[in-house]
């Protein structure tokens, strides 16, 4: 009889009846296929969703119902430009199934673990490509304890080895599933054949749910010799893998479909229900932090937008996880967006508050969606048309307004430099970048040096894929540029210069002279303006004018064109006329003045930003790394290390920053991960200087 069935009448009564899981797994892993498979055995008619940039770089969901419970299953994309995604996944789940490949326990499978583990996440394993040449499922198992921890223990385990795998059996039900005929496997009782390979599992497992369940009674029945009973197991293992310290590893088999009974089986049985998995702090407007808020349908309405797409023609729609109260179609709620409060405010996500009427609550049905009148604290749903409400927001009751805390967004490192490609495009491309960043909460907008459009992405995955949403969503094309980096100019040494502007053309004439002295001064001092002229050389009217003039030149730079700092200009002496001095005479005088004292080029240097940059990366690419910030002219501060990751300290130049995003993933195969923070400016080296020459220099004829 098929297991398939139509859960479009499904009814959520009790946040019991949900179990949300995210699928987690970097690129290769087989995650996406499982997920496929997850679907095609309990969705009607379901053939699958069809690969694209679009799909590979979202969280995407689907829902399907095995037993009496519905599943709500959210593929989080493996890549790491798009870590916000998986975060945002890890915030709607209660449980993940992690996936892992036989041959890919590597370094990235080990920060997506690392992700889960800082948010307490549950996990179960699925181990695919068993079927690969070869591959010995005790060794693999031992690998994972070794790279996991010992809270790795499998629930079942692969009858046959490589391509003569037949089946699976439970280590807790002693039940052999068997896949050799092809189609829907069939399942027996333990009839002894398999006994010895259930044996070697079974004693650390129950040990395993001895320990984190804290089940006294399971302890006495286990010494004794007694058997619990399969119930009475699961029920241990649901509350063990609940508290995310005991980790089941499943085997799959993407050719035969092998493991997939046993996943959907361990997430209904096995897996923490909502009321299980502790929900984030809601916050008060008032800032008083009520705790975790419960997963209660009678309780105060707190829901957070998990994602939010757009579209030109239909608008928006989030992504919403209701975690306390109940949510009811024409419902008004409040809508709080506090990014500043806990993490980077940029003018793309402001902080928020609105009401809004809730319209259309949709559910997935498969793939599909479906209306609904109400969803319950433990249902992920749909909205469409929130018009305020960006990912990360709150959606709570009216009455008791508040914030959930957002997960840690990611830092756009990858700096992208457009322009509008035509004047039609320009028309566009403001109000196509305002929907990207409410789409992206991982897109940072910003204006660079000469203000230059500087598109903040996570790296070259996630600008392809932002540049492709500008061409083929808004209909907008941009053009890339070098990204221009904000140097400046100053003075090394003190100096006199005069400053003359005198012109005779007939009738009134223009007539200023100044004497000044400049000198630098330290690193981020800035400008000082000092008056000493005595007897009268330079009328007090014009010494501001003088001022002005050098404050206007120095904006101007006197070398390269960029903006001049840390100098102080002393105004001494000077010369004046009863009818030709003017304000816009001693302007250009003291414009003179910077330029004449410039004219020794020994005098004046460029200076350019220096960032302090944090690298975290495994010990084994600390070398590597440190190498690499040599030939990028950076100054190595420090390094802590835990014996695993190593915490690099470092000021660097921004001028070799630009592409760090990208090299640094090379250099740590996926895994190095850093922050940057502006650190002051240091003397460019001589040899660069002639590179950012003026380039509106008159060329000689």
């Amino acid at each position: 009889m098929s297991s398939k069935v139509n859960n479009a009448q499904f009814q959520v009564n009790h946040p019991d009846d949900v179990r949300n899981v995210v699928l987690i797994g970097n690129a290769g892993s087989g995650k996406t296929s499982l997920f496929e498979q997850l679907l095609r055995a309990r969705v009607l008619g379901y053939r699958g969703e069809k690969d694209d940039p679009e799909r590979l770089s979202q969280l995407y969901l689907a829902s399907l119902v095995t037993g009496d419970t519905l599943v709500n299953l959210l593929d989080a994309p493996g890549h790491p430009d798009f870590v916000g995604e998986l975060r945002a996944g890890i915030r709607a789940a209660d449980a993940a199934i992690f996936v892992v490949a036989a041959d890919g326990i590597d370094g990235m499978a080990q920060t997506l673990w690392d992700e889960c583990r800082e948010a307490n996440l549950p996990r179960v394993i699925a181990l695919t490509k068993l079927d690969a040449a070869h591959t010995d499922f005790d060794t693999v198992v031992d690998q994972l304890k070794a790279t996991f921890g010992e809270g790795v223990l499998p629930t079942h385990v692969p009858v046959g080895s490589g391509t003569g795998i037949t089946g699976t059996v439970g280590v807790l039900s002693r039940r052999f599933r068997d896949y050799s005929a092809g189609g829907e496997p069939t399942l027996a009782e333990g009839a002894g054949e398999h006994d010895d390979l259930v044996e070697l599992h079974r004693g650390p497992l129950i040990e395993g749910l001895i320990q984190e369940a804290d089940d006294a009674d399971l302890m006495e029945k286990y010494l004794e010799g007694e058997d619990p009973g399969r119930d009475y197991l699961l029920d241990d293992l649901m509350k063990a893998t609940a508290h995310a310290n005991l980790f089941p590893v499943v085997p799959v088999v993407a050719t035969s479909g092998l493991g997939t009974e046993e996943l959907l089986s361990l997430i209904e049985h096995g897996f923490p229900t909502p009321s299980l998995h502790p929900n984030p702090d809601f916050i008060k407007l008032t800032g008083e932090n009520t705790g975790a808020a419960p997963t209660d349908p009678d309780a105060p309405l707190v829901a957070q937008v998990i994602r939010t797409t757009t579209d030109p023609f239909a608008g928006r729609l989030s992504m919403v996880r209701v975690f306390s109260g109940t949510l009811k179609t024409d419902d008004i709620v409040h809508v709080s967006g506090h990014r500043s409060h806990f993490g980077k405010a940029d003018d793309a996500h402001p902080d928020h508050d609105n009401d809004e009427r809730i319209g259309l609550i949709q559910a997935t049905v498969g793939t599909e969606l479906k209306p609904k009148a109400i969803a319950i604290a433990g249902e992920v749903v749909l909205l469409p048309k929130l018009s305020t409400a960006e990912t990360g927001d709150t959606l709570s009751s009216r009455d008791q307004a508040g914030v959930v805390p957002n997960w840690t967004m990611p830092e756009p490192l990858l700096p992208l430099a457009i322009r509008a490609a035509t004047r039609n495009d320009e028309d566009k491309l403001s109000t196509a970048l305002q929907r990207l960043a409410v789409e992206d909460t991982t897109v940072r907008l910003a204006h660079g040096a000469e203000d230059q459009l500087v598109l903040w992405t996570t790296g070259q995955a996630h600008a392809d894929l932002l540049l492709n949403r500008l061409r083929d969503r808004y209909g907008v094309n941009v053009a890339q540029e070098d990204v221009k980096i904000a140097l400046r100019e100053t003075f090394t040494g003190k100096t006199t210069a005069l400053g003359r502007h005198v012109k005779q053309s007939g009738g009134h004439g223009q007539y200023a002279v100044c004497n000044v002295e400049i000198e630098p001064l330290p690193r981020g001092g800035g400008f000082e303006f000092v008056d000493k002229v005595v007897g009268g050389a330079v009328p007090r009217q014009f010494i501001p004018s003088v001022e002005k003039g050098v404050r206007s030149q120095m904006d101007r730079g006197v070398i390269a064109g960029f903006p001049m700092v840390d100098v102080r200009v002393t105004l001494f002496d000077g010369k004046s006329h009863s009818v030709d001095s003017s304000d816009m005479a001693f302007q250009l005088a003291g414009s003179a003045a910077l330029k004449e004292a410039a004219s020794n080029k020994s005098l004046v240097a460029l200076l350019e930003p220096i960032d302090l940059v944090t690298i975290t990366v495994g010990e084994a690419y600390m070398g590597a790394v440190m190498t690499d910030i040599s030939g990028r002219r950076g100054q190595m501060l420090g390094s802590d290390s835990d014996g695993a990751k190593v915490v690099i300290r470092a000021r660097i130049p921004q001028l070799e920053l630009a592409r760090y995003a990208i090299d640094l993933r090379g250099i740590a195969h996926g895994t190095g991960t850093f922050t940057r923070d502006f650190d002051g400016y240091e003397m460019l080296p001589g040899n660069l200087v002639e590179k950012f020459a003026k380039k509106d220099e008159p060329t000689k004829k």
